[in-house]
């Protein structure tokens, strides 16, 4: 079982949205999405965000996002950070 859960992965990436606006996770699709993004990522080198006692790329993942480490970016957000780079 996965821990923490999908519901409370979405409350965390969710929690920054104000009343009335488009929250950034819908699904847990979008969930699965950005951590298996993420445990690419990890797998490719790049340096875990959080202290954990496991070595798999997807669990620290999960942890990461469960700890406020990595950002989703809605699609207007991810527009904004391709045009500044």
């Amino acid at each position: 079982m996965l821990h923490p859960s999908y519901t409370d992965l979405m409350k965390v990436v969710n929690s920054d949205v104000e009343p009335g606006e488009q929250p950034v996770v819908n699904s847990r699709y979008s969930i699965v999405l950005a951590t298996a993004k993420r445990a690419r990522q990890l797998i490719s080198g790049a340096e875990p965000l959080v202290r954990t006692t496991t070595s798999k790329p997807l669990s620290i993942a999960v942890e990461e996002m469960y700890q406020s480490k990595v950002k989703i970016l809605n699609d207007e957000e991810a527009g904004k950070d391709s045009k500044s780079e």
